[in-house]
């Protein structure tokens, strides 16, 4: 599969989605949580989404930055920008609901989920990714997507947020080729 035979989605159209498909899982003892860094990103604008249309109290929040609970951390290393991860609030017996943005193999997600239970014991993790690329290799599935796209190996999709917040998504080839939609 050529990325010149792909057309990439509206990053923003597909946020929207996403929030939508959230609504019905809004309950108490709830929290989102978004994986580094276009995870929160996402986080960040469904809190502001889905707060406009609940109109009750703030959502509980936190970021994971998964780096250290990778099990391919020798061979990938660090990251130039590792951040701490952050969860304020109390994970046992909470509703989580993970949030990343392309989910591939589903080893980012394992990870994820290694850490939150260092933090406790969670009534239950729900996993909404906004593309779903395929090439799962482990027995974890996103159970929300806004979108599923069949991509080869050689081909890398990122989202990427620019210096006004607004996202878009790159589709990066090991052939060097690229195609962005900027919103």
């Amino acid at each position: 599969m050529s990325s010149t035979n792909i057309q990439l989605p509206s990053a923003e159209d597909l946020l929207q989605t996403i929030a939508q498909k959230l609504q019905p899982l809004l309950q108490t003892n709830l929290a989102l949580v978004g994986i580094q860094s276009g995870g929160v990103w996402l986080m960040e604008r469904l809190l502001v989404l889905l707060e406009n249309d609940i109109k009750t109290n703030a959502i509980e929040h936190g970021t994971l930055d998964v780096s250290f609970y990778r099990d391919d951390f020798v061979s990938r290393g660090l990251k130039a920008e590792n951040r701490p991860s952050q969860i304020p609030f109390e994970v046992e017996n909470k509703h989580i609901i993970l949030i990343d943005d392309v989910f591939y193999t589903g080893r980012t997600t394992r990870a994820a989920m290694n850490e939150l239970f260092d933090y406790g014991r969670p009534a239950s993790i729900t996993l909404v990714a906004l593309i779903n690329r395929g090439g799962r290799e482990l027995p974890i599935a996103p159970q929300l997507t806004a979108m599923d796209i069949a991509l080869d190996a050689s081909q890398n999709l990122q989202l990427i947020q620019d210096a006004e917040g607004k996202l878009s998504l790159q589709l990066i080839s090991s052939i060097t080729q690229t195609n962005q939609v900027e919103l």
